[in-house]
């Protein structure tokens, strides 16, 4: 019998080298896909004027319908665009470190990271390695990828694709109601930008959707916690889709 799919889509900067430590607790599992997303990665820069859908439809035809979508923060979104524009790709829907409905005082404090990072990517870049990692005991190898793929990116294409992780929960907002599939929200509880509030309010949006908050960790929990987040999606996959 096939495996069931499993797709990672990482957040805004990163690349599919991000889900390495969970990818590897899946595979006997799963068939485990980590495509990057347009503007990052092996991919060329995203253009001026780059959309969640431009995002979405840039890795639509690599996802077998019928797969289990994880998204990563700005991942999240997207696989939340594509739980609307193309339910068949998804059995199940999981949104790690996902923003949601941001409030004005939310949504200030993102436009402010992104001035900065139009200002100097090398600080916004500092910036971001700080509050993900400083003070927890993410292996000093880990937080060095993590730098040299942030550090590795096309500064304006960069720019674009966190324009669109800074607005486009406003655009999804009024559409969550739509989503059908089965969902978990799982976030860090220690996560300042996507916090527990936020994964909450997710939650209480979708029609069918289980909030897991996981103690002691940031924002990076695939990276910090991912034996905590491979419990919490095998758990919801299996209850959920008899995997």
């Amino acid at each position: 019998m096939a495996k069931p799919t499993l797709v990672l889509l990482h957040g805004v900067g990163l690349d599919h080298t991000m889900w390495e430590p969970v990818a590897g607790q899946l595979a006997d599992r799963f068939t485990v896909i980590t495509p990057d997303l347009p503007g990052h990665g092996s991919r060329p820069p995203a253009p001026q004027g780059v959309t969640l859908a431009d995002l979405a439809d840039g890795v639509a035809d690599l996802i077998p319908p019928g797969s289990h979508l994880v998204g990563f923060s700005l991942g999240a979104l997207v696989v939340q665009h594509l739980a609307l524009a193309e339910p068949e790709l998804a059995d199940t829907l999981t949104f790690v470190s996902s923003v949601c409905r941001r409030t004005r005082e939310e949504r200030d404090a993102v436009l402010d990271r992104l001035a900065t990072a139009r200002a100097d990517v090398g600080a916004s870049t500092d910036a971001s390695l700080k509050r993900w990692y400083e003070g927890t005991d993410v292996a000093p190898a880990l937080v060095d990828r993590t730098e040299k793929v942030l550090r590795a990116n096309d500064a304006e294409s960069f720019l674009r694709c966190y324009e669109v992780f800074a607005t486009a929960d406003a655009e999804l907002a009024p559409r969550l109601g739509g989503i059908e599939q089965p969902s978990l929200a799982v976030t860090g509880a220690d996560d300042p930008g996507s916090t527990p509030e936020m994964t909450h309010r997710l939650a209480g949006a979708l029609p069918d959707c289980r909030a897991v908050v996981v103690p002691g960790a940031r924002h990076m929990l695939p990276v910090q916690r991912p034996r905590a987040l491979v419990a919490a999606l095998t758990t919801f996959i299996g209850e959920r889709a008899h995997v």
